[in-house]
């Protein structure tokens, strides 16, 4: 009986002990197959954590502020070479990103700046700090894409699909559409160089950096002096530290960040202040460079330097980004409202060009991609520095260079895809600064010929009755660059925009002016009587 006890008493611990075996065998392998996270392996050095496709990349914008303004002179290298610019200070600068070597050591933390980096997704390794490991652009958020019936991703914050930008390399190859003779042509090794300003705000990461991307990769090194990208104070969170480490990594690649909201022009002229290149070449923010884009635009003004010249421009789609070259040549034209247009060369002007590769004479020129001399776009009054934000400076550039003694010119063998948008975002959007740019050019340069705008422009001959701008400087300019009256850009240049003698003043509808007109001269420090005798209104 005893016996039987003490059998049946052994064979439950024996039981009890192998189930114990069994669960410390379970969390041994639980343990092996799911090791705890680690996201910092030594005291001082930065390590990848777990990325949020939420969020993107993460960062405390404020550190990063105090960082560039505290110890700019340890963690940034000083730029040579700045010149003095018109209506430009130094506190507008915060400061210049420049990596000389394309490198940077972080084996050392810095104090107060902390970057979440976004882990790599490339099927190929690359060695740790190598730009090419970073080409991919930021991931998709989670159910982000376009289906069927649904707006794509972005278009109300860019008016362009962020979604498949996003899905397509920072490095894709375009393809060939140069005429067959571009590719027979042969340059001097002696070019200039040239210095390419990309003002942004709030652009898209994945188009920003394909803009970069692909100057660099299509540019010869030796012309390319420095690309000097210009942050007119972007608000999007990836645009802020995480661009900054990795234009860091990026050999020649400068990062100018702005205080305070400039605009297009006066971003332009920030980077044009600090740019060392024999040529400046003002490119937006969302372009493709095809091969051999650079040297035919280098070629033309080593041996015109009182040109301003352009790329043809090609158009990349808003909604699926394919590349659509253009098959016939266009040149730039304007009409009395002082919109800009395209057109097809007419008859007269293919006459005088020599081959199908020749430049083309073109009243104006698209503000997408334009180049000139350095001093030459300096010494000749830069971009107006009273005209706002943007709209309208790529007119009065065009038509300041034919008065005063330059030329305007369509580069055949030089083509750079463009984004236009299927719509200009809210952000964007400053009707009351582009009409304001147009009344100064019309006070400055059309001399007689501005009554025609006005008589176009509705919103603008209100305005100017209400306040007229200041051109005082833009005049003595004129003067002493001994330039034409606006009457010889009509008779030789564009002799298509003829004066209609018998516009009535103002005819139609004006509904939908109100908002926009209140709007201006709420502001204006002078009243002014509107009535129907004034406008000439009809039915």
């Amino acid at each position: 009986m005893f016996l039987r006890k003490k059998c049946r008493y052994g064979s439950r611990k024996l039981q009890f002990l192998l189930l114990l075996l069994m669960l410390g065998f379970l969390l041994l392998m639980v343990t092996m197959l799911n090791p705890p996270p680690s996201n910092q392996s030594k005291e001082g050095t930065f390590q990848p954590v777990e990325f949020n496709h939420r969020e993107g990349y993460q960062m405390d914008f404020a550190e990063t502020q105090e960082m560039l303004e505290t110890q700019e002179s340890q963690q940034y290298y000083p730029l040579d070479g700045l010149s003095p610019f018109i209506s430009l200070r130094e506190d507008e600068l915060i400061v210049a990103v420049v990596s000389p070597t394309g490198k940077r050591n972080h084996s050392k933390a810095r104090k107060g700046y902390r970057v979440v980096k976004q882990q790599s997704r490339r099927p190929e390794a690359k060695a740790e700090g190598d730009p090419e490991s970073q080409l991919l652009s930021l991931p998709l958020q989670a159910g982000e894409g376009a289906a069927a019936g649904e707006r794509p991703l972005g278009l109300e914050t860019h008016g362009f699909n962020e979604a498949v930008s996003e899905r397509i390399s920072l490095r894709r190859e375009l393809p060939e559409v140069r005429h067959p003779l571009c590719l027979q042509q042969e340059y001097d090794s002696s070019l200039p160089t040239a210095s390419v300003i990309i003002c942004f705000h709030d652009e898209a990461w994945s188009t920003l950096l394909r803009t970069v991307h692909s100057i660099m990769d299509t540019a010869p090194k030796a012309s390319l002096k420095d690309i000097i990208l210009v942050d007119d104070l972007s608000q999007q969170g990836p645009l802020k530290s995480a661009l900054s480490e990795y234009i860091s990594k990026l050999d020649g690649v400068k990062l100018i960040r702005s205080n305070k909201r400039l605009g297009v022009i006066r971003g332009r002229m920030l980077g044009a202040a600090r740019a060392t290149g024999d040529v400046l070449i003002f490119m937006d923010s969302h372009c493709e460079c095809q091969k051999g884009w650079l040297e035919p635009l280098l070629a033309r003004l080593s041996s015109n330097r009182n040109s301003v010249v352009s790329p043809v421009i090609d158009v990349i789609d808003w909604k699926t980004f394919q590349y659509h070259h253009s098959v016939g040549l266009h040149r730039g034209v304007f009409d009395w409202k002082l919109d800009f247009h395209w057109e097809p060369v007419p008859e007269h002007e293919e006459k005088v060009r020599q081959s199908p590769v020749s430049p083309i004479r073109s009243p104006v020129v698209a503000g997408a991609v334009v180049a000139m001399d350095r001093h030459y776009f300096q010494n000749t009054g830069a971009y107006d520095s009273d005209m706002t934000i943007w709209g309208a400076e790529n007119l009065e550039l065009s038509i300041r260079t034919w008065l005063c003694g330059g030329s305007v010119e369509i580069i055949p063998c030089s083509r750079v895809g463009h984004v236009y948008r299927n719509h200009f975002p809210h952000a964007f959007s400053y009707e009351e600064a582009i009409v304001r740019n147009k009344i100064r050019i019309a006070e400055t340069w059309l001399g007689s010929f501005k009554e025609n705008f006005y008589k176009h422009n509705t919103v603008a001959f209100l305005i100017s009755k209400a306040e007229k701008p200041d051109c005082s400087e833009r005049l003595q300019l004129q003067k002493r660059l001994g330039c034409r009256n606006f009457q010889w850009f009509v008779s030789n240049v564009y002799p298509e925009l003829s004066q209609p003698e018998d516009t009535p003043r103002f005819s139609g509808k004006i509904t939908d002016l109100e908002e926009p007109l209140q709007k201006a001269l709420s502001n204006s420090p002078r009243a002014v009587t509107v009535s129907p005798s004034t406008l000439n209104i009809t039915a």
